[in-house]
């Protein structure tokens, strides 16, 4: 299917790039129409079987607060025999936790907001009781399952926010830093409305490095709204940073935030990767003919621009 245009490496990057995928829960969960469980678990095998090695599953979320992820114990249960790949799940609190451990789950991923707004508008709470509740996740988390366990942090609206316009670095890198210090083996810093510019990505990797958290601690989620999210994972990748989360078929947003749009696009992440002669581990090929799938029973276009490149409309 695909092309090869030659492998041109850049300078100052790494040799491989951990792919942390997030399409079945980031790229599904502001899905309008409910898309069947054995959609997803198809979905989810399919991005394994193109050599994705980390997928984030689901949320055990409210479903009153998103409905989309009303099946999370059936998507993990479903999962149960795929092996060779991680299936991290998102947990908001204490009862998400017990729910997610009581289904086996030992890799688990907690977020807060690095501003108040957005803190308010989607936990309800403040970032100070957003932090409060999850070193309680975190606490309770080792208590239960100890070195099995496996936690990841989240900071979202780290470059700016739809009410509060930009993001205070020394906040984010604040924010970020308790997380690791929590016991969160990884921080992904999260630009949830796509308003990051590459200076501004090395500004804040190189403030929490002053912070004695260097880049290999971190790893990157943009989105796309305004077309930086390739330019920004490169300016990421040479200041040190070696995983990337990516969404296959560029699908997501962010219910809280109207003016989030999509994920970058794993295609379009692995397309560039490949072309610097960075290693993933993924098949191209493999992984679009997965998210034109997707498309397909989404009903509409992938938005990836590699897929509409090698399959007709991004679509079946």
């Amino acid at each position: 299917m695909s092309t090869t245009y030659g492998t041109h490496p850049g300078t100052g990057l790494p040799e491989t790039v951990q792919i942390y995928e997030v399409g079945a829960r980031d790229g599904l969960q502001n899905e309008k129409n409910p898309v069947p469980t054995a959609v997803k678990t198809e979905f989810i095998t399919r991005l394994a079987a193109a050599g994705l090695t980390t997928i984030e599953a689901t949320s055990f979320v409210h479903p009153k607060w998103v409905p989309q992820l009303a099946d999370a114990a059936d998507v993990v249960d479903a999962l149960t025999g795929l092996s060779g790949v991680r299936l991290p799940v998102l947990v908001p609190n204490l009862a998400g936790l017990a729910r997610a451990l009581e289904h086996g789950v030992t890799d688990i991923a907690v977020f807060v907001s690095a501003t108040e707004t957005f803190s308010q508008k989607n936990l309800n709470c403040s970032v100070t009781e957003s932090l409060t509740t999850v070193e309680k996740v975190i606490t309770e988390a080792k208590a239960t399952a100890g070195e099995q366990i496996s936690i990841r942090g989240y900071v979202s609206m780290c470059f700016g926010d739809p009410w509060e316009g930009q993001t205070d670095i020394a906040a984010v890198v604040d924010v970020g830093s308790r997380l690791l210090e929590m016991g969160c083996y990884e921080l992904s810093l999260g630009d949830t409305i796509g308003v990051a510019t590459p200076g501004h990505v090395e500004q804040l990797i190189g403030a929490f490095d002053a912070a004695r958290h260097p880049a290999a601690q971190l790893a990157v989620h943009f989105h796309d709204t305004y077309g930086q999210a390739l330019a920004n994972t490169l300016a990421a990748l040479q200041t040190g940073v070696t995983t990337v989360d990516s969404s296959a078929g560029g699908l997501g947003g962010c219910p809280y935030a109207k003016s989030a749009t999509g994920n970058l696009a794993t295609e379009d992440l692995v397309w560039q990767l490949h072309g610097l002669g960075i290693r993933t581990g993924v098949d191209l090929d493999a992984l679009v003919r997965t998210s034109a799938w997707m498309a397909g029973e989404l009903g509409r276009p992938s938005p990836s621009r590699v897929v509409r490149a090698l399959t007709s409309d991004g679509a079946p």
